[in-house]
């Protein structure tokens, strides 16, 4: 795994991407930061982190997603590669909030982003971008995030927490092809609130009730909706409300 720290940088996920245009990366390079200036979640969304208290990292993986199809196979195999990696560390009460928003209890630590780039010759690059809130004690603005060292009540080595997501990420995708199906159930299971009654809004801000059934193969929300019919939504066309 070839490493590069940054002290500072705009954005982990950008860097690495302007890197990869121009020069032939090997798989799995990781770039990380101790301070992110302009750091981004799904659809635009900020992603702000106390400087050199938390993990920022981006990882190229390439030869993995062959079309727009399989896009969410990636997403599924990060979230469950870092919710894993967790476990080993006993942070209890783990879940994935769909898509890729890594929860402990009904907190979040940690959120994920995946940008893909189509090369001249066909090929899917992608870059793995992982935020997680490991060491950050004040969360004063951030009253539905939390940290590993707040729930757990110790401070962690961010260096080997990266070492370890990699390594997972790089086994869950030698695994892909034979077990897929274990992976997209371990995901089912993993999701926040699914099976649970909860309000939900649309982007018009109008509210209502489903219960969260699943995830489709191309990574919508499938939902229970009072009706008795299963709606599927697209990443920003539904907001959970917890």
């Amino acid at each position: 795994m070839k490493l590069i720290k940054l002290d500072a940088i705009d954005s982990t996920n950008d860097f690495l991407k302007a890197l990869s245009s121009k020069d032939e990366l090997d798989n799995f390079t990781v770039v990380t930061a101790e301070n992110q200036t302009k750091g981004k979640g799904q659809m635009g969304a900020k992603w702000q982190t106390e400087a050199g208290k938390n993990l920022i990292m981006s990882a190229l993986v390439k030869d993995f997603i062959i079309s727009n199809e399989q896009v969410f196979n990636l997403s599924l195999i990060v979230s469950l590669s870092v919710i894993e990696v967790l476990k080993t560390l006993n942070i209890p009460d783990l879940s994935i909030k769909w898509p890729n928003d890594i929860m402990s209890y009904n907190k979040k630590i940690g959120g994920i982003l995946i940008e893909n780039t189509l090369k001249s010759d066909g090929r899917i690059v992608s870059v793995v971008g992982i935020g997680l809130n490991v060491n950050q004690t004040n969360f004063t603005e951030l009253p539905n995030a939390s940290s590993l060292a707040v729930i757990a009540g110790k401070t962690f080595d961010k260096e080997a927490i990266v070492v370890l997501i990699v390594k997972k990420i790089k086994e869950k995708i030698e695994f892909w092809e034979n077990s897929k199906t274990n992976f997209w159930n371990d995901y089912f299971n993993s999701l926040f609130r699914k099976g649970v009654p909860m309000p939900f809004k649309n982007p018009e801000d109008k509210k209502f009730m489903g219960i969260i059934q699943g995830v489709s193969s191309v990574g919508k929300l499938q939902v229970l909706l009072e009706d008795d019919s299963v709606a599927e939504f697209d990443i920003k066309e539904i907001q959970m409300l917890y």
